[in-house]
């Protein structure tokens, strides 16, 4: 079991930076990465979902650079020099929540989101669900809080405190529900929404 204390990010970590078609296009620091408007590099976000079709949300540790204490999704980061996607996935939800999940690969996009004057994330992201059955350990290093929420609590949360929200998971949860339907339904009772 991994420790809920450990560092397991740094801003001199080295991201992928990547072109329009996901071809990498060389290796600069987490820091740098994310000064300015942004450099693109490799991402990925999971969506976790439990057995009562549940997603796990964490608020990011107040400690990041980047939208602190916001709401996310169950699991973001970025894959090492050389990792798979298949590889950084499973280590980042054994890091951050302690847990492993099946994950199916639903699409990738591009986006830039400017947070004030602190920096930027600008990301070419691959978006994974999955489904867990363990119990989860956050990693208060990197998570403030985690919980659990339904589609019908979600989304009303969404109109009342959108600005809560990092921009990347609600620009995922959008495509997820207009473009990626079928797949999200494998995991999620949609009710008709």
């Amino acid at each position: 079991m991994a420790s809920a204390h450990r560092a397991v990010s740094s801003e001199s970590e080295e991201l992928i930076l990547v072109d329009e078609n996901d071809n990498e296009a060389g290796y600069l620091s987490k820091a740098l990465a994310h000064d300015g408007g942004g450099i693109l590099h490799r991402a990925f976000s999971v969506f976790l979902f439990n057995d009562n079709g549940e997603l796990l949300l964490q608020r990011r540790a107040a400690s990041k650079r980047l939208w602190p204490q916001f709401w996310s999704n169950s699991c973001c980061s970025h894959p090492r020099r050389g990792e798979s996607l298949e590889l950084a996935t499973q280590r980042r939800l054994q890091d951050e929540l302690n847990v492993h999940a099946e994950l199916e690969y639903v699409y990738k996009f591009s986006y830039q989101a400017d947070f004030g004057n602190l920096g930027a994330e600008h990301e070419l992201c691959h978006v994974y669900l999955g489904k867990i059955h363990d119990e989860v350990q956050a990693n208060d290093q990197e998570i403030d809080s985690i919980r659990f929420v339904s589609v019908v609590d979600l989304e009303a949360e969404f109109e009342s405190a959108r600005d809560q929200f990092t921009p990347w998971f609600l620009m995922e949860w959008d495509a997820l529900r207009t473009d990626h339907r079928a797949k999200l339904r494998r995991y999620v009772d949609l009710q008709g929404r």
